[in-house]
């Protein structure tokens, strides 16, 4: 799964990958367990969750501005240090007995601030690492890695972890950072480029990211597509333990192996999306995906039985990682590396906006109508988003800026 053809340094880098993901599935399972044994207030433990959520939306163009203004290696490594620093005392305070809701959203928010910069140099990184033909590959390796860390060692430990102490998955947390933080490092330094003209602000920064990015027509409309498409799947993974149980009568003690398919079916696509990109092009194969996506909705949506609704779960969920992994390879390859941090900042940025909005749609429709209308209006979205596609996107690119150095 590291393809070692990929090269030292990426392998290096899918470890540390890796290493940061098993952490962040221990803790953040373990963090909600914790808010529930302070307080059982929902509005409380929900407001640690947002905590967790906001600073992308908040600090993500300024984490891309960071990411091409100083050293990427280095950054990731720093902040990979700090935060497990920020764990390691989160450890030692549920240690002691000492945990209180100030703690909590304190530690929430600050982590969850310290990873927007982090993705943004990585993002940045990545295309430094490896050449640009074996990106598709090299993200889907990356996604991969990080199901497998996530979704069926973290994930699961994490609670037999906190039982047997409470503040064990905190310490292990720590661990991995720190050891992401060394693996880094012993990343190759980037050979030394132009020194980039000096500007006049971090805002005019920012604005430079979305301008390069407002104008690259076809990156702008993959952009606007995932915005789009995430208020579906906002929308349907909302309501999805109770569409499981109520609709497709998914026994409770066998839901967690329904939700599984989807970690199952990320891992596939994970592994696929690089033949995929070799074999029909990336923007092509993003077509086909989104129609794929749209087929397996519709077959959820109609779905009535546990076994065909896990098939069609799994095949969206292949669909979402393979277009997840191809649209940030399309943007490494198109962006000039000096714009790379930003650019890719605010792709994410742009592209999340859209989540909590379906969220809280979803919650309201299914409140007033049911959960089968909410997976009808996800399937629905995805067909105008799948013929908006076919309709606007081109196999090839207009490449706005001819691709620079990686800084």
């Amino acid at each position: 799964m590291t393809a070692t053809a990929l090269g030292r340094d990426f392998r290096l880098l899918w470890a540390a990958a890796v290493s940061s993901r098993f952490g962040d599935a221990l803790r953040t399972p373990a963090l909600a367990l914790l808010a529930a044994t302070v307080t059982r207030d929902p509005r409380i433990i929900a407001a640690v969750t947002v905590a967790g959520q906001l600073p992308p939306l908040l600090f993500g163009l300024l984490g891309g501005v960071y990411a091409d203004r100083w050293d990427r290696r280095r950054t990731m490594a720093v902040v990979d240090g700090v935060r497990a620093g920020v764990v390691a005392a989160l450890a030692l305070v549920v240690a002691l007995d000492r945990v209180s809701v100030p703690v909590l959203l304190v530690a929430a928010f600050l982590l969850a601030a310290l990873g927007t910069l982090f993705d943004s140099a990585s993002f940045a990184l990545l295309p430094a690492v490896v050449p640009p033909d074996a990106l598709p590959r090299a993200n889907g390796r990356l996604q991969a890695g990080s199901a497998v860390a996530g979704g069926f060692l973290g994930a699961p430990a994490a609670g037999v972890l906190f039982a047997v102490a409470p503040a064990l998955p905190f310490a292990l947390d720590a661990v991995t950072f720190a050891v992401a933080a060394v693996l880094v490092l012993a990343l190759a330094p980037a050979p030394r480029t132009r020194e980039r003209r000096r500007r006049g602000s971090v805002w005019s920064e920012i604005v430079e990211g979305l301008r390069w990015l407002r104008a690259h027509r076809t990156l702008w409309r993959l952009t606007l597509l995932t915005a789009a498409s995430n208020l579906a799947i906002s929308g349907i993974m909302a309501v999805l333990v109770l569409y499981a149980l109520d609709v497709l009568r998914v026994p409770p003690a066998g839901y967690g192996l329904f939700a599984a398919a989807a970690i199952f079916g990320g891992l596939a696509g994970a592994l696929g999306a690089g033949w995929l990109a070799a074999r029909l092009g990336t923007v092509p194969a993003l077509r086909v995906v989104l129609a794929g996506q749209t087929m397996a909705l519709t077959g959820f949506a109609l779905a009535r039985h546990p076994v065909p609704g896990e098939i069609a779960l799994a095949v969206f969920a292949a669909g979402t990682v393979v277009w997840n992994s191809l649209w940030a390879s399309y943007g490494q390859r198109q962006v000039p590396g000096e714009l790379l941090g930003r650019v890719g900042a605010a792709q994410r940025m742009v592209g999340l906006l859209t989540a909590p909005l379906g969220a809280a749609l979803a919650g309201l429709a299914a409140a007033a109508y049911g959960t089968v209308p909410v997976a009808g209006a996800a399937a629905g979205t995805f067909a105008l988003v799948t013929l908006t596609a076919w309709r606007t996107l081109r196999s090839a690119a207009p490449g706005v800026l001819s691709r620079g150095g990686v800084a």
